[in-house]
């Protein structure tokens, strides 16, 4: 069989890539995610692989677009780094071929298959690296050994780790500071620091500044606490807050400095007017603060576009606690806004819902629907804030939620809750929501309420028990005109009560660590609660599914055993706060009949009475049976 004839002759060389600048950038960017361990080092590659097998030039990151793996994200960012070199090497600078002294960081021939190393770009004589090829190779540190030199991980300046390390620091250096901040907190104090929004993304993406903090987590610079969540700085972290720190002190120091001399050059020329003068002392008094009728000092940002009434109120260091700074609104400058939960609203009989809000309406009832974690109905004090001009939207109003909340129940309501146990879990979350002075709503459904699953006897008793035992206010009412008219009796009282009243916003731990004994109901009347919690960090905190500890689990447990309320779940969790710590106390028992007694002199409830030995026994009896309970 002949031989096929041997072509003698040249190959053709293949075309070099027609776009060595956005290779180069986008090799950089592979490398730089490849060090630090992300994932977006794959995307990276898919993009240069696909950019290698484009044979035609591209005038622009947008263009490239129509290319495979090429995303808004990537084109935007070359789109970002051609601005950059065109400013750097001009306007007519080349896009198309690499400039003197400009090296590429990956060879530019169309090989499918990535180089094992970003050192072997050519095999021709070595040439000076660039600037951008250099800034590369300093982030992926390689050495001649072939290790890599981490670099240590400093966030950009005005950005969100930023603030939030520097916040941290300086709340740390404020005598009598806790060491620890809550998230809202913690967003409000650093808000000024960034640039970003801590609690609204950019147009067009899902990030906030808030999401910095898991980098900061991983990077051990941040230690996240509790339910709910106290951050606070570790010790790699405070060193680093230091240094950031400081360099905002220098820049501070020398734009004084700058100031100073800029001053003393004018005095030598001719006599003019600054008319900057005048903002400058204005600028200085901001800072040093504006001295209140209470003797507090008030701080108000310049930059910041909200109304004057949400003030911060510095106290002097003597009388510092755990809080610094406390937000507050003064007399008159707020609305009593009654909030009603969206569920009573919609859904079922929604004729008979809507004639709620029909008759709150015709009242001349002030209130908002949304959606409540916990409750039916509560009030908050909204600021009056003004529209500003060139905004679209006027500025958020702060919302402060008063001491009152309401559970409404219809009586068939009430009593498939009490069956199917979600009435003891209501009342334990509204104990627990931080409000006190909750209120059970009880209405009657007319002929409904002859046909229930529960003798009448049985409902009286639960909700004499809801009101002695558990101490709260149950209000008995015929209809929803009726409900509708206590809801606008309430609103209306509530507006006389605390029409005078200056209110300041407090955590909601900060309250419950410093809870003294409760005052006489009189006293309550005449001087009602004004420290409160603000309506985003108490909704937030009443999440029905959120996150649950071990210790919200064992008290779950422990309040599904007949008999133990949640005083009693609350008292027993004291001593022991997981289901480990008990059995470790049942194990170091000599006998049974001591572990029976174990938990039977612990103290519960405002009466401080004995738990008693038959609920120790049963629970003993749970959690140490290893077989089925009898």
């Amino acid at each position: 069989m002949p031989s096929e004839p041997i072509r003698v002759g040249r190959k053709r060389p293949l075309s070099s890539c027609p776009n060595p600048l956005f290779l180069s950038w986008l090799t950089e960017m592979r490398d730089h995610a490849k060090e630090k361990g992300q994932k977006t080092q794959y995307v990276y590659q898919k993009a240069i692989n696909s950019l290698k097998k484009y044979p035609l030039p591209l005038k622009n990151g947008k263009e490239a677009k129509i290319l495979q793996n090429f995303g808004d994200g990537i084109c935007k960012i070359l789109d970002e780094r051609l601005q950059k070199y065109y400013k750097e090497n001009g306007v007519n600078a080349p896009v198309h071929s690499l400039p003197s002294g400009f090296a590429p960081a990956q060879p530019c021939s169309n090989n499918l298959a990535p180089p094992k190393s970003s050192s072997a770009c050519s095999k021709g004589p070595s040439r000076e690296v660039g600037t951008n090829v250099k800034n590369a190779e300093d982030r992926s540190g390689t050495a001649k050994g072939g290790k890599k030199k981490k670099r240590d991980y400093v966030p950009q300046k005005r950005s969100g780790g930023y603030a939030v390390l520097v916040t941290l620091y300086r709340h740390s250096q404020i005598p009598g500071s806790k060491g620890f901040m809550f998230k809202n907190e913690l967003q409000t104090e650093a808000q000024s620091l960034c640039d970003k929004s801590f609690t609204v993304p950019d147009l067009g993406s899902k990030y906030t500044a808030w999401s910095s903090v898991s980098t900061l987590i991983q990077k051990d610079l941040l230690l996240k606490t509790h339910n709910p969540a106290r951050y606070s700085l570790t010790e790699l972290g405070l060193a680093l807050a230091e240094k950031l720190e400081s360099g905002e002190r220098g820049r501070d120091d020398r734009e004084v400095e700058e100031r100073k001399s800029g001053h003393e050059d004018s005095g030598d020329g001719p006599v003019t007017v600054d008319l900057t003068l005048d903002e400058d002392k204005e600028d200085n008094n901001d800072n040093d603060g504006v001295e209140s009728e209470d003797g507090c000092s008030l701080r108000v940002g310049p930059t910041i576009a909200t109304s004057e009434t949400w003030a911060q109120c510095a106290a002097p260091v003597s009388s510092l606690s755990d809080i610094s700074r406390e937000a507050y609104l003064l007399p008159g400058l707020y609305d009593i806004v009654l909030c009603v939960d969206f569920i009573e609203t919609t859904g079922g009989n929604t004729a008979r819902k809507q004639e709620l809000v029909k008759e709150l309406q015709r009242n001349g009832v002030m209130f908002d629907i949304r959606k409540l974690n916990v409750g039916d109905f509560l009030w908050v004090a909204r600021e009056k804030v003004t529209p500003v001009p060139g905004q679209l939207r006027p500025p958020v109003a702060k919302e402060l939620v008063l001491d009152y909340i309401i559970e409404r129940k219809r009586i068939d309501d009430l009593c498939g809750s009490i069956m199917d146990g979600r009435f003891r879990e209501q009342k334990f979350r509204l104990k627990r929501c931080g409000l006190h002075k909750p209120i059970y709503l009880v209405e009657e459904c007319g002929s409904a309420g002859a046909h229930l699953s529960l003798p009448e006897s049985t409902l009286k008793q639960a909700i004499v028990n809801t009101q002695v035992v558990d101490g709260f206010f149950v209000k008995r009412v015929q209809d929803v005109k009726e409900s509708a008219a206590y809801l606008t009796v309430m609103t209306r009282y509530l507006q006389k009560l605390y029409q005078n009243c200056t209110l300041f916003c407090r955590s909601r731990e900060l309250e419950e660590n410093e809870e003294g004994d409760l005052e006489s109901e009189a006293t309550m009347r005449e001087n009602p609660n004004c420290n409160l919690v603000s309506f985003t960090e108490f909704n937030c905190g009443a999440v029905k599914n959120k996150c649950q500890t071990v210790r919200d689990v064992f008290a779950r447990q422990l309040m599904q055993i007949s008999g133990i309320s949640g005083d009693k779940a609350a008292a027993i969790l004291e001593h022991y706060s997981t289901v480990s710590s008990l059995l470790k106390a049942y194990a170091q028992c000599t006998s049974e009949a001591e572990g029976e007694k174990l938990l039977s002199s612990i103290k519960y409830g405002k009466l401080k009475r004995n738990l008693g030995p038959a609920l120790s026994r049963t629970v003993y009896q749970l959690y140490s049976t290893r077989g089925p309970l009898s």
